[in-house]
């Protein structure tokens, strides 16, 4: 059972029909975990267990978005890795997409899972059509999520041709496919100087809506200047871009590409090519 299904079942088990009544306190509480807010230093999060009682202290934030996310993320622990003891970085799920540490990344599926069921997310998405920002934006309040959590699981549950990204001034800090996009798409590692999401970063221009560009200015392919996508961009954090990709019907129909970036693919997926 994959950390997304034990959350999910968990929910399930305990009748919870409606998103409003995540209670995640309560739901650590019923699995013999106590939440405690304290202040903590050098991370948001911390687990210690004995026995098959747990105490999770988690650091006030002033988000309760990002603090049910670290109770999530605590409990997944707590579900999963029981017999250790844990001080996570874990009020906002970006920070694990790009680590090395199964474990970290196992704790933010199951509290993703937790806090934004399918049977509860993946309708509420359904009844969106393709959601912007402004719409991720109320599911957040809807699923007392932070808006980042929101939109990586809109990219998680795989019902949309999207992708989100995060990107710096230097270059791409983390990205987020929905598992049905092609692999063959590999976004630029640097923002292009056509992109909005340049122009928000560099001159705090901002558009209102999502918008059609040219798909090589966010895709390095060799045939990237035959499509197109939608863009939306917001600030992100300090220096950051937050960026949602919608690609056309037309890229998800095509053929693999053998040259984007140092990543080379065939019928059987991708590798790095040996120099």
């Amino acid at each position: 059972m994959t950390p997304g299904e034990r959350a999910e079942t968990r929910i399930a088990d305990l009748g919870i029909s409606d998103p409003r009544d995540i209670d995640v306190d309560a739901i650590a509480y019923d699995a013999r975990m106590l939440v405690e807010y304290e202040a903590l230093e050098g991370c948001e999060a911390m687990l210690v267990g004995v026995g098959d009682r747990a105490i999770a202290t988690i650091r006030p934030s002033g988000v309760r978005g990002r603090e049910r996310f670290s109770v999530g993320h605590e409990l997944g622990h707590w579900e999963m890795h029981r017999g250790k003891s844990f001080a996570c970085r874990a009020d906002d799920p970006d920070r694990n997409l790009i680590s090395d540490k199964p474990r970290e990344k196992e704790a933010d599926e199951y509290s993703a899972h937790l806090l934004m069921p399918s049977v509860f997310f993946g309708a509420s998405v359904k009844d969106l059509g393709r959601p912007g920002f402004r719409e991720l934006e109320g599911l957040s309040n809807d699923y007392e999520t932070s808006l980042l959590a929101t939109a990586i699981r809109l990219a998680d549950i795989d019902t949309l041709p999207v992708v989100v990204a995060c990107y710096s001034a230097q270059s791409l800090k983390w990205s987020k496919p929905a598992k049905h996009v092609p692999r063959r798409w590999g976004l630029r590692s640097q923002l292009d100087e056509d992109s909005f999401a340049h122009g928000l970063l560099t001159a705090g221009t901002r558009i209102t809506s999502a918008r059609k560009q040219p798909c090589e200015v966010w895709f390095e392919n060799d045939d990237a200047e035959s499509y197109e996508v939608t863009e939306e961009c917001i600030p992100g954090k300090a220096g950051e871009v937050l960026v949602l990709l919608y690609l056309s019907s037309q890229m998800l129909n095509a053929r693999f590409d053998p040259n984007v970036g140092v990543r080379r693919f065939n019928d059987r997926g991708s590798y790095v090519k040996r120099r």
